[in-house]
């Protein structure tokens, strides 16, 4: 949070602005002699890892508070899954069929961006990984309804950058997967997932660990596409062989369009946190 109290002492800002100026002398060019904080190469070195990882979960976190962001609605799916008005050029016809949940996620952002403005977009702001695919849907279809959006992008080894529909001062980039999964779900009222590969599974699976363990609590969980996902995950398999409970089908509902995914949430009743793992 922002600390207006007035300090005694030289803010960072004036001393970083002063070091630039000091006399140039072996001395001063010396690496030991950089501020410690404004010193890039001393801050990526190994040993600097606590550091790193506290920045990347401080960063976004004092920005969200800050713009009094409560709320947010997660959006995960693949990045492949192109526009309808680009499935000709997909590289599967699987792909191209899946095309339709980029509208879908579009207008499910939409009608949930509708809501979120009625808070001045300080609740259910719809949040996604920044990228392509469903995630531009997601911040494409909050774009288009006039209100805010949340893109939590990271660095590739190969070019990436945030898809054009995400909210600039909501745009963050991380180097940790866990610190930007944590800050997936540190707000998230609604999990929303749609059609992916490893990253989408990745992100659901955790997320549905953490609500299964008591670690987090019940939110509307929402796949869209049943038929994609009773062919890649055989559910009912893993309850047959209790590698989990037969209620832990109950933490997630399938659904197909973005309507019936806004009334499951309108009309979500919160169950108690679970004390205890089924069938433990």
């Amino acid at each position: 949070m922002r600390d207006d109290r007035q300090s005694p002492f030289r803010d960072a800002h004036t001393d970083r602005s002063t070091a630039r100026h000091v006399p140039d002398t072996p001395q001063t060019r010396s690496a030991a002699y950089r501020l410690a904080f404004a010193d890039e190469d001393f801050l990526c070195r190994d040993e600097l890892r606590p550091v790193r990882l506290q920045l990347e979960l401080l960063k976004p976190e004092m920005i969200m508070a800050e713009l009094n962001i409560t709320s947010t609605v997660v959006l995960f799916g693949g990045a492949r899954i192109p526009a309808p008005a680009d499935k000709d050029r997909a590289r599967t016809q699987t792909l191209a069929e899946l095309s339709k949940y980029y509208d879908e996620a579009r207008e499910f952002a939409r009608l949930i961006t509708e809501k979120s403005k009625k808070t001045d977009c300080r609740e259910l702001v719809i949040c996604t990984g920044g990228g392509p695919g469903v995630m531009e849907a997601g911040n494409r279809g909050a774009h288009e309804a006039g209100g805010c959006s949340i893109g939590l992008n990271i660095v590739l080894p190969h070019e990436q950058a945030p898809n054009s529909f995400v909210t600039p001062e909501l745009s963050f980039n991380f180097h940790y997967f866990a610190i930007r999964k944590m800050h997936f779900l540190m707000r998230a009222r609604a999990i929303i997932i749609f059609p992916g590969g490893f990253g989408t599974m990745d992100e659901m699976f955790e997320s549905l660990t953490l609500i299964q363990t008591g670690r987090m609590e019940r939110v509307p969980f929402l796949l869209f596409g049943r038929e994609f996902w009773e062919r890649v995950i055989n559910w009912h398999a893993l309850a047959d062989a209790g590698t989990i409970s037969a209620e832990d089908l109950d933490l997630f509902r399938f659904v197909e369009t973005a309507q019936e995914a806004v009334e499951v949430i309108e009309n979500w009743e919160p169950a108690p946190p679970r004390d205890s793992i089924p069938g433990r």
